[in-house]
């Protein structure tokens, strides 16, 4: 058997595998033929679509996301990617908190 191609596809199937779910399961949200065409990399899903895949699953979302940016699928490799993810996230919202004003040119043009 061919390996998946896309590392989303790799992620749902051992997550599918991992909770013990036949592809038929899916079968709520999507037909196993399509379930199969995302495990092969066929097909990617929208964030609508991962949300409902992973409702199936009982994971969160970015469980699945996780796992589709990790190559050794270890706890260490894990941590890593999430302390990057926390990092990012802490200098995101710390700029939000930040007061918002119009950049000089777009001020001085909408007066």
């Amino acid at each position: 058997m061919k390996q998946p191609s896309s590392s989303f596809a790799k992620a749902l199937r051992i997550a599918r595998h991992a909770r013990g779910i036949a592809q038929e399961e899916f079968d709520t949200i999507s037909s196993r033929t399509y379930i199969s065409a995302l495990e092969r990399g066929i097909k990617q899903p929208t964030i609508a679509k991962v949300d409902a895949l992973a409702a199936v699953l009982g994971v969160h979302p970015l469980t699945l996301l996780a796992l589709s940016y990790t190559d050794k699928h270890t706890s260490a490799e894990m941590k890593r990617l999430l302390d990057l993810v926390q990092a990012q996230f802490d200098e995101l919202c710390s700029t939000r908190s930040a007061p918002t004003s119009k950049p000089a040119t777009v001020a001085a043009r909408n007066r």
